[in-house]
């Protein structure tokens, strides 16, 4: 779907990138590294992207760190896109919102570093987690989303430890709270 609105495969991957975890930075090199492509491609879309301040770049030595402008009046819709587009969307109104027990949900692996991929790793905290009920929403938005979902299930009281070991992990919901 996104496809047929933005045709660049190569800006849809920066987005992707950038937007899905506003924390993720790159630059150009390990961009055409990561996605197999020569950096003139990467780099005309950066460019196209910086210039309409979607991307936001600082210097780091020699190289030029682009990471996403959270504060462009369009991120939030970009981001919500995005979120429509991998589904993520679909596992917070289906599996999260209405799983008792669960106090927070994280993104990590691909996803949270920005890559589109048919798996979506979904950490879920909390405590009492019905197992059954679990299995059972998740399945219902794999068919809704076309990807399958991997869980991991850990304890709050595990939650900084597990956390420190993925850094790339963004929060995806929070009890009484939605990000954004």
């Amino acid at each position: 779907m996104l496809q047929s609105i933005i045709t660049s495969k190569t800006r849809i991957k920066l987005l992707l990138k950038f937007f899905l975890n506003s924390r993720n930075t790159s630059h150009l090199r390990d961009l055409a590294l990561e996605y197999g492509e020569s950096t003139n491609a990467i780099r005309l879309e950066l460019n196209h992207l910086e210039k309409a301040q979607l991307l936001l770049s600082v210097k780091q030595g020699n190289k030029k760190v682009f990471q996403a402008n959270t504060m462009h009046p369009f991120y939030g819709i970009i981001h919500q896109l995005l979120m429509k587009h991998t589904g993520i969307d679909q596992i917070i109104d289906n599996v999260v919102r209405n799983l008792r027990g669960v106090q927070s949900a994280y993104v990590t692996g691909s996803f949270a570093k920005g890559n589109d991929n048919p798996v979506v790793d979904l950490l879920l905290l909390g405590k009492d987690i019905e197992i059954n009920y679990l299995i059972h929403t998740i399945t219902k938005a794999e068919i809704l989303i076309h990807r399958k979902i991997r869980y991991t299930l850990i304890h709050p009281d595990e939650a900084e430890k597990y956390l420190s070991m993925h850094p790339e992990a963004f929060l995806l919901w929070q009890e009484n709270e939605i990000q954004l």
